[in-house]
């Protein structure tokens, strides 16, 4: 997921769920539509207007009115609008109570940068990993993939915590920090691309130890269901039919997603890695971030195809017990993840964002010419088709030659680490003609700090091919729909 998974899980804090009962889920039905939640909604937006990117409001004396003045209005509209809504979260009675503390003390201290720390410390959803429990979220924050400004969000969010993934974590894919989401209503900072809540975003004076991570399931899905259908239309590939059942149900698309995500999100570290895989704080080539994060979305697909083997194994042996109604659900999913992780990396992420040092991107384009190379995708009269009974192996064993770059980098150089993996994309990706690293990096940048390594690489190391670039113009304005996605909308 990001850098604050990776702070947080060394160690895998104790997490004690929290007890909520069915009446108190109950309280937070139809909250979107309380006359509370749309005043703060609106207050949150308004004042959003006033705020400067740092999340303060300036004095303006050159301004009509003063908006140090519109702001407090707004902060008691908003203070008293959760107030009202606390007995509708019973389960969020201290984060409530401390987000009112900490929005009173802004108010009084003439809103400078906001310190929204303590709320943030009492805010805990991998407390009530419950499926349907809803929470109240009001931070000042930045948006990954959203808005770069730390505005006041307002959010209302549901948990998908589905049984079979229940059991999935309490066995061998533990991660007490992991929290999957559907988006209910919120602020404009969300009516973006961004697919994630996560704590390093909140203004605070401090980092503390953070003890979460959440994911949008329900926009991950209803984005890879609109792309997917579409660039299945246009490259007039047959899917299969279970693939076809991914894109016609929401509900099946996100918790399929959510069983890729919790896999993919402990994998960032576990495994030989060289030490750390991200190299907090300090720059790399972009080329080492898509290694990385195809490295955690192979994993879950590894898994998955080893999951749905296991069962599969389990059903025909006659001597065995018959399939719990858990085990059919992860066995249904398990073939699921594997088609999302391929066909949500080639066709979506392989053409979304700019060229300038996409890592995802870099990530599909990668995924699509492995699999063109190993001859299990093939583009032929103008049609793409897949030899579905290789793939599997394929795809592991992309996985595996990464695995083994991280297992050799151990002993390496993180520069001679850099070079190894820069060989292992360009294997298989052609470079830019006109790159300095495909060409061989000059003695004296060898020789010198990582720094000149990183500087020679290029924005678009690893341009589009021409089956990309075709793609790209076809399924433009579709990924451009996609913006502020949701299930409802889907």
């Amino acid at each position: 997921m990001s850098n604050i998974t990776i702070d947080a899980i060394v160690g895998e804090p104790e997490v004690l769920e929290d007890e909520v009962t069915a009446a108190e889920i109950a309280l937070a039905e139809g909250v979107e539509t309380d006359p509370a939640w749309l005043r703060l909604k609106e207050s949150a937006t308004r004042l959003q207007s006033l705020q400067v990117k740092d999340g303060s409001v300036p004095e303006r004396s050159d301004a009509a009115s003063d908006p140090r003045r519109e702001a407090s209005d707004l902060v008691d509209a908003i203070v008293e609008s959760i107030e009202a809504l606390a007995p509708r979260f019973p389960h969020e009675a201290a984060y409530l109570a401390a987000s009112v503390v900490d929005f009173r003390r802004w108010q009084a201290e003439g809103f400078g940068v906001p310190d929204f720390l303590d709320s943030l410390v009492e805010f805990q959803p991998q407390r009530h990993r419950i499926d349907g429990i809803r929470h109240l979220v009001v931070f000042p924050m930045v948006t990954q993939n959203g808005s770069p400004d730390r505005h006041v969000e307002a959010l209302v969010v549901e948990t998908i915590w589905p049984e079979f993934i229940a059991a999935l974590e309490a066995g061998d894919y533990s991660n007490k920090l992991f929290v999957s989401l559907r988006l209910v209503d919120f602020t404009p900072g969300y009516d973006t691309n961004s697919a994630v809540l996560f704590p390093e975003t909140v203004a605070m004076r401090e980092i503390p130890a953070f003890t979460w991570g959440a994911i949008f399931q329900d926009r991950e899905a209803a984005r890879y269901r609109r792309v997917v259908r579409a660039a299945s239309e246009i490259t007039k590939l047959e899917l299969p039919d279970d693939a076809v059942r991914l894109l016609d149900d929401q509900d099946l698309a996100e918790r399929t997603f959510v069983m890729w995500d919790i896999i993919h999100d402990r994998t960032h570290m576990r495994g030989d890695l060289p030490f750390d895989p991200f190299m907090i704080k300090q720059r790399m080539p972009f080329f080492l971030y898509s290694l990385e994060e195809l490295r955690c979305d192979l994993t879950a697909f590894r898994e998955s195809v080893k999951i749905e083997r296991g069962l599969v194994a389990k059903r025909a042996d006659a001597s065995a017990p018959a399939l719990t109604a858990v085990e059919e659900q992860l066995l249904e999913h398990a073939k699921l993840v594997q088609y999302a992780v391929i066909f949500d990396r080639i066709f979506r992420f392989a053409i979304t964002g700019s060229r300038v040092r996409n890592y995802d991107g870099l990530g599909g384009q990668l995924l699509f010419a492995w699999l063109h190379q190993k001859r299990v995708l093939n583009w032929t009269d103008t049609a793409l088709d897949f030899d579905w009974a290789a793939v599997p192996d394929a795809v592991v064993e992309l996985g595996d030659a990464i695995d083994e770059l991280y297992w050799k980098s151990i002993d390496r150089p993180k520069t001679a680490h850099w070079l190894a993996a820069y060989e292992l994309v360009r294997s298989v990706v052609e470079p830019n003609p006109a790159s300095v690293w495909a060409k061989g990096l000059p003695r004296e940048v060898l020789a010198g700090a990582p720094k000149g390594y990183t500087d020679l690489v290029m924005d678009d190391e690893f341009p589009l091919s021409m089956f990309y670039e075709a793609l790209d113009k076809k399924m433009k304005p579709v990924i451009e729909s996609t913006v502020g996605i949701t299930a409802a909308s889907a």
